[in-house]
């Protein structure tokens, strides 16, 4: 809740929207020891997190800033082969809280904003957040293995629950909208699988070690200095 306790700190008005919250937020899950997994599944971990507020007007060019921000990431570290998939409620699930008009309202926002930027997509009932729907940028590794990293979810709920408001141009109180956005999702998971996907010979840009120089005998230690 840290965003959103940021933004409740004082009154707030619309010409302050967006506003955005960067949070690299510690995440503790209880995993069971055997599904533990080097880097890609732990109990400790960090997220690259952000929590942007917005007015309904807004919203839309804020999903697609925030589309446009993960497809860069992924691209910039050649992970090209990803899907889109559009994660929504399940109406049978009692794990989904707030209106049926706010959850209705953001899954069209989301549609709207993956039409609009042409991105092939699945919609996936039942893989939403607790609090509202959400885009996935679901990545294919070399060894044909899928990750699910980016994320975008678009929340008129928490908002509500923490009584946030601005005071709108017409002078009165308004309730934001809030986008939770992850675009590596996990920067522990994320080095992981760029390891896996790079068997370890990362780009030269990216290598910790960029070059190398080993000379084949002692004897041959001074060139080998002079090379460096």
């Amino acid at each position: 809740p840290g965003g959103l306790l940021v933004y409740k700190s004082r009154r707030r008005s619309y010409r302050d929207l967006p506003m955005r919250v960067a949070e690299l937020g510690r995440v503790h899950r209880h995993e069971m020891s055997g599904v533990l997994h080097g880097l890609f599944r732990v109990r400790y971990f960090t997220q690259d997190d952000a929590h942007i507020f917005c007015t309904p007007e807004q919203l839309e060019d804020e999903i697609a800033s925030c589309v446009e921000l993960t497809r860069f990431c992924l691209a910039t570290l050649g992970l090209n082969d990803y899907r889109v998939r559009i994660g929504l409620r399940d109406p049978d699930d009692a794990k989904y809280t707030g209106a049926a008009e706010h959850w209705d309202r953001a899954e069209a926002n989301i549609r709207n904003v993956v039409g609009r930027l042409g991105m092939n997509s699945t919609e996936e009932p039942g893989e939403a957040a607790f609090y509202g729907p959400k885009i996935d940028f679901v990545v294919n590794d070399c060894l044909g293995r899928e990750w699910q990293l980016g994320t975008i979810q678009v929340d008129y709920n928490l908002p509500e629950r923490f009584a946030l408001e601005y005071v709108g141009a017409d002078n009165t109180p308004h309730r934001p909208v809030m986008i939770h956005r992850a675009p590596l999702g996990s920067p522990e998971r994320f080095v992981g699988i760029l390891i896996e996907h790079y068997a370890g010979a990362f780009p030269f840009w990216l290598s910790p070690v960029q070059a190398a120089v080993l000379p084949v005998s002692d004897k041959f230690n001074d060139y080998a200095t002079g090379v460096v």
